[in-house]
């Protein structure tokens, strides 16, 4: 008999969750290889290639609507992982020049020698995100984001950076409180939220357009949602819900 695993089984081997895999299943992305007369999902040996297809591209940042596309394009499984498999060599070699810039540094400094900025930087792209902000929010947006960014010290960049850390953390606890995102307390995180984006160059003042699109990207872009759901699964969805009560009321 073909070895196949129960939706809790591959949740776990998978290191993600059975509500995922449902929601993926849902949306064509993974169908069980069999429904048991219980009503139990099954998956066999395809199922697993498939899910590890999909969390690669996840990690690549695609959207589910993005990765049912290369799915649907990519029949010859072998081919699409031999792409990912190039892939994760380009992020490997990246990683490993990250590692070896860090180390450099850090033995140059104890040691008190001098740093060169080359070796400092190797590996660390910090425009890596260029093209696609031109994309979607043209050449300005990148260029005045580009040099706000550029003309804060490092301290402000770390004060900037852990006022969003910390309005994630409130989420996330609210969230796992279980309390309505329509509430005062919830509100005021929004509040706060809003006034950090304000702090931004976002080309005008945040308006409910703008606050809830960002809201559905937490959503649907990983990047963005793995910031929030690090502190509770389902937290991303609990900030784009409670954005949008926010523009509807305040915006």
């Amino acid at each position: 008999m073909a070895a196949e695993w129960s939706i809790q089984e591959l949740a776990k081997v998978a290191r993600t969750t059975s509500r995922t895999l449902r929601h993926y299943g849902d949306l064509g992305l993974l169908p069980p290889s069999r429904i048991g007369s219980n009503g139990y999902r099954y998956y066999d040996q395809e199922s697993l290639v498939r899910l590890q297809r999909i969390l690669l591209l996840r990690e690549l940042g695609l959207g589910l609507p993005a990765i049912a596309e290369v799915l649907a394009g990519q029949k010859d499984t072998a081919t699409a992982l031999r792409t990912h498999l190039e892939l994760l060599k380009h992020e490997q070699d990246r990683i490993a020049r990250q590692i070896t810039s860090v180390q450099t540094t850090l033995r140059k400094t104890e040691a008190g020698e001098q740093l060169m900025a080359n070796e400092v930087f190797d590996g660390f792209d910090h425009a890596r995100y260029r093209d696609e902000v031109i994309e979607r929010w043209g050449k300005d947006a990148w260029e005045s984001g580009d040099r706000w960014w550029n003309s804060m010290s490092e301290a402000e960049k770390k004060a900037h950076l852990q006022t969003h850390v910390d309005i994630a953390a409130d989420y996330g606890r609210a969230h796992a409180a279980g309390v309505p995102v329509d509430s005062d307390e919830v509100q005021a995180i929004v509040q706060r939220h809003y006034d950090w984006l304000g702090t931004t160059p976002t080309g005008g003042p945040v308006n409910a357009g703008y606050f809830n699109g960002l809201g559905d990207m937490y959503v649907a872009d990983p990047r963005f949602a793995k910031n929030y759901d690090k502190h509770g699964e389902g937290t991303a969805e609990y900030v784009r819900d409670a954005i949008r009560v926010y523009a509807d009321t305040r915006l």
